[in-house]
């Protein structure tokens, strides 16, 4: 084991077997907190109290230069270009033409560097305004067997079967597995799993997180046997005999088996999500906004955070939202919106309404078609595209299976299943109630269309002055109906939406999942545009991998991954300015930031992208293949990283 602050006791772990908890997006397994996360150290801190290192926690470059030669899209209301850009200590102090942008840069120092870079293109750095930094740096160590590299469920099993190390009693481990874009069946049970070893544990995560699957080893290990009872809310499933077969539905059962993974126990947290926001910075991001704040140590993540900023490697700003999953804990030590500042900062309150659409843990208006309608697992299809996965919990069972969850499932009027709810209306309407009151941005995950009525009706139950400019998020907002447009309009809301759906499942929405027409409704983002609502793309790592170029270029064309000529609801398409800034002004906007970050406008931070290429200029579907030559933070470049 590591002797890092970042690890986690095993009767911490352990102690969480019993918990049933409902999952979200990326983080589902670690909604019930993978045990409170130590603090011994000397590099452990009260949250986000830096005291005298305030200098190195903010990533601020000192000095004067000034950039031209390229094209500088500012991004501002009338999305200007200019031919320069300056900078003096960390800040934009002018842009405008080379001879405006070099007297404003002398007239603050004598000493200005200029920086040509000819024929580039320069944006504000990109938002990636939900992510999931803690769970992502978890499983950074699981083997991928994703369907961007394995087309067939047997393929899984024999890349599983290739990693046994011959007289070793280390975890089997695998992530990202899909079965909704991998063919040969709805599931892994132990007859396959067993194919693999019969003598040390296998274990591999659904790529949503709601769902896992292990063989008799990873069962005997963790004592789980026909004899043992369902948790409330999260079942083992089972043979016909009553045997466990394997599948863990939800997270309660799964951490009753996993939490026996020793590897657990070892990860540096820390390093994992450096790593990551290296990563997103070479994809052109300078801020990440955490969705789940707390689901792994509860406020001990927030140390976590601290000592990313404190390390002096973060190369993005991080913004995040408390899950209220953890709220008790995060109410005890008085955590309150706006705490941090440019490096780190809490902006929202995170709620989960529901589970996934491509899952069937979606709230909806109506069923799902029936599970098994078809399969299209289609060669080459997938998620993973770098590391990312599906979100899916495959078959037809989600994150508490069969339509059951932490708040019940439903059914429709013919008796179909509508998904799950995971909070009650009326309890929603009092969480958003008190969290408003408290002055929080209200985050709501809600991916089926039932599932946002309860979250517009929760909001439109607040007095107004609790909506004004709050800003509140409605996050995936995946099915949208043209009443909920209107409603999100008059309220002032703001929904964020993962893009790949369309990308990655468009087919399988269309095909297998809820059928042509409501297809036909998944990430509407033209339509919200000319409602006047303002809307940002995200990744939801790890559930599809950041990179905003792609974002982008899905919804410029809205293909369709397994489909290759084929575009779901062209009518959705926005054109390249609208989604450029929807990763950069309007996620601004939308982390409540948008006063230091988003634009590149006289007073702001220097945080700044330089493209190989204009996303404007270049064909469409070539839009994510654009390089990312340079990434800025504050005026510091931290991609590449100077030698």
């Amino acid at each position: 084991m590591t002797s890092s602050p970042t690890e986690i006791s095993a009767a911490q772990a352990n102690a969480l077997s019993a918990q049933a908890v409902a999952g979200c997006c990326g983080s589902g397994l670690l909604g019930a907190g993978l045990g409170a996360l130590s603090r011994t150290g000397s590099a452990a801190r009260s949250h986000h109290s830096f005291g005298n290192d305030a200098a190195r926690a903010n990533r601020t470059a000192t000095g004067t230069f000034v950039v031209r030669g390229a094209t500088i899209l500012t991004v501002d209301d009338d999305f200007s270009t200019v031919d320069a850009l300056g900078v003096h200590d960390g800040r934009i102090i002018a842009v405008g033409s080379v001879d405006e942008v070099t007297g404003a840069a002398r007239a603050c120092s004598d000493d200005v560097t200029i920086i040509d870079r000819p024929g580039t293109t320069i944006l504000p750095g990109f938002i990636e305004p939900h992510a999931h930094v803690l769970p992502t740096a978890l499983f950074a160590n699981w083997t991928d067997v994703g369907a961007q590299r394995f087309d067939t469920i047997e393929a899984v099993l024999t890349h599983l079967t290739s990693q046994a190390v011959e007289g070793s009693d280390a975890w089997i481990l695998g992530k990202l597995f899909d079965p909704s874009l991998q063919r040969g069946g709805d599931e892994l049970t132990t007859d396959m799993l067993d194919r693999v070893s019969s003598e040390v544990p296998v274990a591999v995560l659904n790529a949503s997180l709601h769902l896992a699957y292990v063989n008799s080893a990873a069962l005997a290990v963790a004592g789980v046997n026909s004899a043992t009872p369902d948790i409330e809310g999260s079942p083992y499933g089972r043979h016909p005999d009553g045997t466990p077969n394997g599948i863990l539905k939800g997270q309660a059962a799964m951490l009753s088996v996993l939490s026996h993974n020793p590897t657990l126990l070892e990860v540096d947290l820390l390093e994992g999500a450096l790593a990551l926001t290296s990563r997103a910075s070479a994809a052109g991001v300078t801020t990440i906004c955490d969705q789940g704040a707390g689901g792994i140590g509860g406020p001990d993540d927030l140390d976590v955070y601290a000592n990313m900023v404190l390390s002096g490697r973060m190369a993005t700003r991080l913004r995040y939202s408390a899950m209220d999953l953890r709220a008790d804990a995060f109410d005890a030590i008085a955590l309150t919106p706006g705490t941090g500042d440019e490096m780190l900062r809490a902006v929202g309150w995170k709620v989960i309404a529901d589970g996934s659409n491509q899952g069937r843990t979606g709230h909806q208006r109506e069923p799902y078609l029936p599970a098994g309608n078809s399969n299209t697992g289609a060669a080459g299809g997938g998620s993973g595209a770098a590391g990312g996965g599906s979100g899916a919990a495959g078959g037809g069972s989600g994150a508490a299976g069969g339509g059951s969850g932490a708040a019940g499932g439903g059914s429709g009027a013919a008796g179909g299943d509508c998904g799950i709810a995971y909070v009650e209306a009326n309890t929603l309407c009092d969480i958003v109630a008190r969290r408003a009151e408290q002055g929080w941005q209200l985050v709501i995950h809600a991916n089926g269309d039932r599932a946002i009525d309860d979250a517009l009706d929760a909001f439109e139950a607040l007095p107004a002055d609790l909506r004004a400019d709050r800003r509140h998020r409605i996050e995936h907002c995946s099915f949208l109906h043209d009443d909920q447009i209107a409603r999100i309009a008059a309220m002032g809301l703001s929904p964020s939406f993962l893009i790949g759906h369309v990308h990655y499942w468009g087919q399988a929405f269309r095909d297998e999942i809820v059928g042509p027409e409501k297809a036909e409704l998944l990430d509407r983002t033209a339509s919200c545009s000319a409602a006047g609502i303002r809307w940002t793309l995200h990744s939801d790592e790890m559930v599809t991998p950041i990179g905003p170029l792609r974002y982008i270029e899905n919804a410029v064309t809205r293909n369709m991954w397994r489909e290759p000529d084929g575009v779901l609801a062209p009518q959705e398409r926005v054109d390249v300015a609208t989604a450029i800034r929807a990763m950069t002004a309007d996620a601004a906007w939308q982390c409540h930031s948008d006063g230091e970050i988003g634009t590149l406008e006289v007073g702001k931070l220097a945080d700044f992208v330089v493209l190989t290429d204009d996303p404007r200029a270049v064909a469409p579907d070539r839009i994510r293949h654009i390089e990312v030559l340079e990434t800025f933070l504050g005026g510091e470049q931290v991609h590449p990283l100077p030698a």
